[in-house]
């Protein structure tokens, strides 16, 4: 049994349909607001709760010989939310894990990612990489660069305040920060084959794409696919922090959040051929993957319906 919390995330549903198209047992920690809902035609085992109860951590760990631990609040939540979410609910999984004897914990962590780092998000992804690092279960840990795909929350965004944004763009510092984009279907494919490599356990791995690009190439590439014009215009981080602070006060949801430009704010990448050495994986380009599904994607309303969802709750 395999069991995947946040499994109705960007990266969990994926992870879900894969695994349950691959035949294998899947069990899912799910809130109760999440289970109306499900986003797979076949439906994995449920399991309802938080893992900020350390009775239901417990029941969802119960039998499991793997976990895959993707529940996070990085797209939406606030810092108190970063630290419940994923500082407790880890050390929940964790002491629960350890109780019932499970096998191995994989998690997705980010490039960047330091106990030492400055922003809130990389700081906080060290913790959550510590505590299991030093759980005294074997692991895997994957810190990838940032995770695009056609329901992704990262270049989706950059594409609705494009078109929502008359004229101009504002860019975060001079855009010189270098990232290391993947998409989501290789980064699917490295976590299922790290459920076999023996030589993926109780490491930290480190991958990306087949390249690198800055964060003002980005910004032009995804204006080139999705055929938006607008000025960019090079913008104080500190401004745009004040902006977003702003805008959550009076949106439920913000475009544009302060983990957003914690990922912009360092450069993030790995060697290139990571991924290739690790898993074996051809990763797929940035803008020809783009191409394929963005041109048709953005629109003003799916950018108000955005960010007038409610936030879900993180207990």
């Amino acid at each position: 049994m395999i069991l995947v919390t946040g499994a109705t995330g960007f990266v969990g549903r994926h992870l879900v349909k894969r695994l349950m198209a691959d035949n294998r047992a899947v069990r899912c920690l799910l809130p109760e607001s999440r289970k109306g809902a499900l986003p797979w035609e076949q439906t994995p085992e449920i399991i309802t709760g938080s893992l900020l109860d350390e009775e239901t951590a417990f029941k969802a760990v119960s039998g499991a010989h793997t976990i895959i631990h993707l529940e996070n609040a990085q797209w939406w939540g606030r810092t108190r939310d970063l630290e419940r979410v994923e500082v407790v609910g880890t050390r929940n999984l964790v002491t629960a894990a350890r109780a019932a004897r499970v096998g191995r914990i994989i998690t997705v962590s980010q490039l960047g990612s330091s106990l030492s780092s400055a922003y809130m998000l990389l700081r906080v992804k060290g913790i959550v990489e510590d505590t299991i690092r030093t759980s005294g279960l074997a692991y895997t840990i994957i810190r990838s660069g940032v995770v695009f795909g056609e329901d992704d929350s990262f270049i989706n965004h950059i594409a609705m305040m494009l078109k929502t944004t008359p004229f101009v763009y504002l860019m975060p510092g001079r855009g010189e920060v270098v990232l290391h984009p993947i998409y989501i279907n290789d980064l699917i494919e490295a976590i299922v084959r790290s459920l076999e490599l023996v030589d993926t356990v109780d490491t930290i791995l480190d991958i990306g794409g087949p390249e690198y690009i800055t964060v003002e190439d980005l910004i032009y590439t995804i204006m080139r696919v999705s055929g938006i014009g607008r000025l960019v215009i090079p913008t104080p981080p500190y401004l745009l922090r004040s902006l977003t602070g702003l805008y959550s006060r009076i949106f439920p949801r913000s475009l544009m959040t302060p983990q957003w430009l914690d990922m912009l704010a360092t450069n993030r990448t790995a060697p290139l051929g990571n991924i290739y050495s690790y898993f074996g994986i051809h990763p797929r380009r940035f803008e020809d993957t783009l191409l394929t599904y963005l041109p048709n994607k953005t629109s003003n309303f799916s950018a108000l319906r955005y960010m007038l969802r409610r936030r879900p709750r993180s207990a």
